[in-house]
């Protein structure tokens, strides 16, 4: 795996996913939509600590600079 997340993107992704998490523990959002939402959540922290996210590979998106030789 080839790292294709910039560091904006991994923290605007931990940034979301704590914000889910929140409205989840403190009861904003519940049922379903919460189990979902928390799963959404955990793949965003996921990815972002291994700077891969598996649906840009198929369309080739890079958010991390790219490297001059």
């Amino acid at each position: 795996m080839t790292t294709n997340m910039g560091s904006a993107d991994k923290i605007i992704r931990i940034i979301i996913a704590a914000i889910i998490a929140f409205l989840y523990f403190t009861g904003t959002i519940s049922g379903t939509l919460g189990i979902i939402l928390m799963v959404l959540a955990g793949v965003f922290v996921i990815t972002s600590f291994i700077s891969f996210c598996p649906l840009y590979a198929p369309f080739g998106i890079k958010t991390c600079k790219v490297k001059e030789k």
